[in-house]
């Protein structure tokens, strides 16, 4: 609503909140975009008081709660982080992931997680207590894991875990819509871990200022360092692709997910050259015409393969009709811990092992 009020895409936006744009309509906006920001933060603040001084209900289920959230807005990581979880708890524990999706059930994430998380009940519900009643009543569930449920804080969590994207970590320092920031960086005091995503993309002096930041925040969080793992590539035709078959190909990339920059950086770091690239808006729903402009640049700059990520390609199958000569893929990515994956294991196991004994 707000790119198509101001006519700006996913990243005109980015630019203006960043300072990179120094038109006068962007020197003009950015004033209304703070007020906004300023009675946001309001909003918020209220409402986090009335849920900490128990004025507002929070409501019980009975199971397990671990909530997979963020606290900037745009992609940090959480999917990936939601899927690997999901995919480690086995019986005899019944999971189920509650997602609000996007759009109701025509989400990419959705899609996803349906594609990854075989054994998972997957409910798409914006009422997260409705959700968690379905999850419950109707397919016996005793773990929900809520996927981006920092914010929601009507369900009660049992652990928290909030992801944050090394790259931007504090969403250009300011509230929504000046900045990225979801919630002030205090709320983290709520957290019980934090999982820094992308890590291999910035330095580790960075990581470690970040680290001592978060710890500013909130003493006792549990912070663990991971990165967004190609694995290998599924071509049109189904065909699995290696990582080293990529390696010093020529590549055209599209994506529309809300860090497009991060998805470009993984394509170079697997040694692949990038000819050239397109973003789309977070969410972008693709017509046969974008898929037809996105041959005909790749065939233009004479690329090896098209490659994309599993989100869009969830959106982009049903609008190819034929096999054309420059290969399309999507990367497939997981997410790998590079540290404190024992503890955060640990921590889980602890927490489904106490709760699940009790509402036996």
């Amino acid at each position: 609503t707000f790119f198509k009020a101001f006519r700006l895409n996913q990243a005109d936006f980015r630019n203006l909140i960043s300072g990179q744009t120094n038109s006068l309509a962007g020197k003009a906006l950015r004033p209304f975009l703070s007020f906004a920001a300023a009675s946001y933060s309001a909003v918020i603040n209220i409402r986090n008081f009335l849920y900490d001084k128990g004025l507002l209900k929070i409501h019980h289920p009975n199971a397990t709660v671990i909530s997979i959230g963020n606290i900037t807005a745009g992609g940090t990581g959480k999917t990936p982080l939601v899927i690997r979880l999901c995919n480690r708890i086995s019986q005899p524990y019944i999971s189920a992931i509650l997602t609000r999706g996007y759009k109701a059930h025509q989400s990419d994430e959705v899609a996803v997680l349906v594609q990854n998380c075989p054994n998972a009940k997957i409910i798409v519900n914006p009422d997260r207590i409705k959700g968690s009643d379905e999850a419950i009543g109707k397919f016996g569930a005793n773990v929900l894991i809520m996927d981006d449920g920092f914010q929601h804080r009507r369900l009660y969590r049992d652990l928290d875990i909030v992801t944050i994207d090394a790259t931007n970590p504090y969403g250009f320092g300011r509230l929504l819509p000046a900045g990225l920031l979801r919630e002030p960086l205090t709320c983290l005091k709520r957290a019980d871990v934090v999982v820094l995503t992308r890590c291999n993309q910035v330095t580790d002096n960075d990581l470690a200022r970040l680290e001592e930041k978060l710890k500013s925040v909130n003493p006792n969080l549990l912070i663990a360092r991971s990165i967004h793992n190609p694995t290998y590539a599924i071509s049109f035709d189904n065909k699995k692709i290696g990582i080293a078959e990529l390696k010093n190909k020529k590549i055209f990339a599209f994506c529309g997910i809300g860090n497009p920059d991060s998805f470009l950086n993984t394509i170079r770091q697997i040694g692949a050259t990038i000819l050239g690239s397109k973003s789309y808006n977070d969410h972008y729903h693709y017509t046969p015409g974008d898929i037809n402009e996105i041959y005909e640049q790749a065939e233009r700059l004479k690329a090896d393969f098209i490659l994309t990520t599993q989100k869009d390609w969830t959106k982009i199958t049903p609008l190819i009709t034929e096999k054309k000569d420059v290969p399309l893929a999507y990367l497939a990515i997981e997410l790998k811990f590079i540290t404190a994956e024992d503890k955060i294991t640990q921590l889980i196991e602890t927490t489904l092992a106490g709760k699940i004994h009790k509402i036996k």
